[in-house]
């Protein structure tokens, strides 16, 4: 099934600003939130959507990426979808949307129960591909350096069990309380315990291996589906690939830069490709049959007699597909004269003879298009 347009399903415009986003979306959390609709799937699904649309909207990076590419900009095969996100990562990511509410008291408990630690850092890898897997798609396996879970403590940071007590300024929930004075009466706010950072508990003797910090280098072999139709300079993400968090906080993104290697024969121009086809004078004017290489392998085209330099030549849907398969390029062939830098005698005096026959004498009639013309015949295309 088609996801839905990320503005559509908040019901904003496309050129709305960071707080009409937030409202929009507040506004639906608030109506599907789970405590609201007890073992209504129909309600939490519209609720995960929420949260995947507002996810990628209130971050300028990945909605800039998404009103680009679509949803391919921001997920690829491997990265962020709707069914993905857990209620979990909705209320760790998203808590302070409901925190300072007047409904906090109904909504903010969920939130404050599930969030602790600290959200690791996103990772940029960069990954080159070939046109061939960029027009077929490609599954990648990479090695990335980063920071994992201490394989002694899990993550904890302390040396045992018993080097871990509950956090005496929060009491344990990671979160604390503040009441404010606005226009409509005391207001109730909750935000993150500075003491353990959210995660509730303080460690009183570390681990001697990662020294305390729950995390140390290591690497992972990542498998990354990357799908057809991606361009040079798109960014795809996988979520929680990235660093590891801090004291049991989720991971960060990883970040995918695509590079596209320049093919030997073929020019890129969106989801067309080009191919510059040179020919001798006698084979464009007696006609002849040629190979040309495709994305897929050569090809042979007729060449009629008579064709003239700038001619350009169409194979349908030999080109690259769109990154959100709304069909597939072509692969245009355009018609390059090539004219001796060096002759000898006998084939100068050929040339001069043919110099004075009138067939030789340039005669464009209307079909014979001009540089403007081809072009706003390529573009009409």
């Amino acid at each position: 099934m088609a996801k839905k347009d990320y503005y559509e399903v908040l019901g904003v415009e496309k050129n709305a600003d960071d707080t009409q986003i937030k409202k929009a979306y507040r506004k639906i959390a608030m109506k599907y939130h789970p405590d609201k609709n007890p073992d209504n799937k129909d309600a939490e699904e519209k609720f995960k959507e929420a949260a995947e649309a507002y996810e990628v909207l209130s971050d300028p990076d990945k909605r800039a990426r998404y009103d680009r590419f679509g949803h391919a900009g921001v997920s690829g095969n491997g990265g962020f979808s709707g069914g993905g996100m857990s209620m979990d990562d909705i209320f760790r990511q998203f808590g302070d949307i409901f925190g300072d509410s007047p409904f906090e008291s109904f909504f903010g408990t969920r939130g404050q129960q599930r969030s602790s630690g600290q959200r690791g850092s996103n990772l940029r890898i960069r990954v080159a591909l070939t046109m061939e897997e960029i027009a077929n798609g490609v599954t990648k396996k990479i090695k990335v350096k980063k920071r994992v879970p201490c394989d002694q403590c899990q993550g904890s940071g302390a040396k045992d069990q018993s080097s871990v007590k509950t956090c005496g300024t929060c009491g344990g929930s990671g979160y604390v309380r503040q009441v404010r004075s606005t226009f409509l009466g005391q207001m109730q706010t909750t935000t993150v315990c500075p003491t353990c950072s959210g995660a509730g508990q303080q460690v009183t003797d570390v681990c001697p291996k990662c020294k305390g910090d729950g995390r140390m280098m290591g690497s992972e072999t990542i498998e990354i589906d990357i799908p057809a139709g991606v361009e040079d300079g798109m960014q795809l993400s996988m979520r929680g690939r990235g660093n590891a968090g801090v004291k049991g906080g989720p991971a960060g993104d990883l970040l995918i830069n695509i590079e596209e290697k320049s093919h030997p024969d073929l020019k890129r121009d969106g989801k067309n490709l080009i191919y510059d086809l040179y020919l001798n004078f006698a084979d464009a004017a007696l006609g002849t049959s040629v190979q040309v290489p495709t994305i897929s392998g050569k090809v042979k085209i007729k060449i009629p007699a008579g064709t003239q330099g700038g001619k350009i030549f169409r194979l349908k849907q030999k080109g690259l597909p769109s990154v959100q398969s709304y069909g597939r390029g072509d692969q245009l062939i355009h018609v390059n004269i090539w004219t001796p830098k060096k002759m000898t005698d006998s084939e100068k005096r050929m040339m001069e003879d043919l110099r004075k026959s009138d067939n030789f004498k340039p005669q464009p009639g209307k079909t014979d298009k001009g540089f403007f013309e081809r072009m706003k015949d390529y573009f009409k295309s």
